[in-house]
């Protein structure tokens, strides 16, 4: 199911406020904005509510036999990504960044947000469709750049199918194979990074793959590598 109203604070408020109310919603259900006037990336960042973009939550209900939760964020990264790419003439531009944004052409298009609630993952996932936001200190693009915007509707339906299948993966086969489908579609292993671990400062060094709990390895200029759980990323090519 997937609702829409107009305008909202966020999404991922809207729906963690829901299931702290009590409401039954279940796997499938979406919540997607045209307007979002409170919307929030990570580490609190405002998050733009460009009109005609899509911005939307959705939720998973955890189990003690899924894997890890915090490695929804890259099942959702491989569902945005397969959303996109039926929409590019070129889909060697796209690839993924960890933990969660999508880049074309090294300019951010996309982004996630996990949020627990209870028993519950909120996943909040915001596309740049028509417009792409200004900021100070990386690139950023929409898909409009590349010709006409697409329907908001039509991928909203879209991506929520997507989301489903890598869901059901996730699940079924465990976290391994999405590591490895993940890495396919990342930007390729050496390429120069920096990362901004909490409470630490700039880390550089060169993009080595996941570990096989989804962490994010990074090879130091020593040779040795290092394990990052937590952090922003940010590529040479996305800076301004």
């Amino acid at each position: 199911m997937i609702r829409t109203v107009t305008e909202t604070g966020s999404t991922n408020t809207d729906l963690a406020a829901a299931l702290r109310g009590g409401e039954a919603l279940g796997e499938g259900y979406w919540l997607v904005a045209d307007r979002q006037v409170s919307g929030r990336g990570r580490q609190g960042r405002t998050w733009f509510d460009g009109s005609g973009n899509f911005m939307g939550s959705t939720l998973v209900r955890i189990t003690s036999r899924d894997p890890n939760p915090a490695t929804l964020a890259l099942v959702a990264g491989l569902a945005v990504y397969e959303a996109v790419i039926p929409l590019l003439a070129d889909p060697t531009a796209l690839q993924l960044k960890w933990p969660n944004d999508l880049m074309l052409g090294g300019a951010k298009l996309a982004g996630i947000l996990l949020e627990r609630e209870g028993d519950a993952i909120v996943v909040g996932i915001g596309v740049n469709l028509a417009r792409a936001p200004e900021l100070p200190d990386r690139r950023t693009i929409a898909l409009a750049a590349l010709g006409p915007a697409p329907d908001r509707d039509l991928f909203a339906a879209g991506l929520a199918a997507a989301f489903d299948r890598e869901l059901e993966r996730w699940r079924t086969y465990g976290l391994e194979p999405v590591v490895r489908r993940w890495e396919s579609v990342a930007h390729p292993k050496g390429t120069p990074i920096t990362v901004h671990p909490p409470s630490e400062g700039p880390v550089d060094g060169g993009f080595a793959g996941l570990a096989p709990d989804g962490a994010l390895l990074l090879r130091l200029a020593d040779g040795s590598s290092r394990a990052i759980h937590a952090g922003d990323v940010m590529l040479a090519t996305e800076e301004r």
